[in-house]
């Protein structure tokens, strides 16, 4: 059966409507804090081709969040408010965001899952029946492809090196994954809804399929086994508005306020 095709946010329903606004927002707010991850490290990375790659990453990721910030308009967002005015505890950025990596090896942890489970994300919105939503998607996608490829090379070169690398590197996959899986949302949940409403192709637990395909071969390099209980995602008080534990705040305010522009706004002109 043929998908219809839906034009403007209010001919969704309502509560699909209000599912596809805070996807998008998370989306718009984990990419915006993403390419700042990365951006943080053009001068610290440890090669000079890396620390280009992440000036180029941290350049599609921004890209991709005022693409999404801008499609919040259709739902009657204030989008310049939503991307300087926000305290930290209104983000809804994926919690392994929050804070700086320590090292390059956090780095890289996120370049391999983090950036992958949204590409996943993505991807399930390329059929999308909600016509704004599905244009943007295939655009941002052929910019992520990249972005995939460079983290599992670099969680191979990581697993071939020390043990103190590949160590670091297993430790880093360890912190992130559950909450990367648990992103996704529970079983039976609003991901189900926005699955059977032609919004995403696939439902959380096929969305978490896809991913652990995707990251199998960062995953299966440093012996990470997702199935392990330690690993798995826990929905104990999840937010799926925000996709992330209820009582975490959100990024430190630092952050935010470098996200924001803040010391840059007395510069402004018109």
């Amino acid at each position: 059966m043929a998908t219809v095709l839906v034009e403007s946010a209010d001919a969704l329903a309502p509560e699909v409507r209000e599912g596809v606004r805070d996807l998008v927002l998370v989306l718009a707010d984990s990419k915006r804090l993403l390419g700042f991850r990365y951006g943080g490290w053009i001068l610290g990375a440890p090669e000079l081709e890396t620390g280009i790659a992440c000036a180029s990453m941290a350049q599609d990721e921004w890209g991709h969040a005022r693409l999404m910030y801008a499609l919040l308009k259709e739902f009657g967002e204030d989008v310049e408010r939503l991307e300087h005015a926000r305290e930290p505890h209104e983000y809804c950025s994926m919690a392994v965001l929050d804070r700086e990596p320590d090292d390059w090896s956090g780095v890289v942890a996120l370049n391999a899952l983090a950036d992958a489970a949204l590409a996943v994300q993505l991807a399930a919105l390329r059929d999308c029946c909600y016509l704004p939503l599905r244009q943007r998607t295939e655009k941002v996608l052929a910019e992520e492809r990249y972005h995939q490829a460079h983290g599992v090379a670099w969680a191979r070169r990581y697993a071939r090196g020390t043990p103190a690398a590949r160590e670091a590197l297993t430790g880093a996959a360890r912190i992130l994954l559950p909450p990367i899986l648990t992103w996704f949302g529970p079983p039976d949940g609003r991901g189900e809804l926005l699955a059977g409403a032609g919004i995403c192709d696939g439902a959380p637990h096929e969305l978490r399929r896809r991913f652990l395909a995707a990251s199998a071969p960062a995953l299966d390099a440093l012996g990470l086994d997702p199935r392990a209980p330690a690993l798995g995602p826990d929905f104990d008080d999840f937010d799926e508005a925000r996709r992330r534990p209820r009582g975490t705040g959100g990024p430190d305010a630092e952050t935010v306020a470098r996200v924001r522009g803040d010391r840059n706004r007395d510069f402004l002109v018109d």
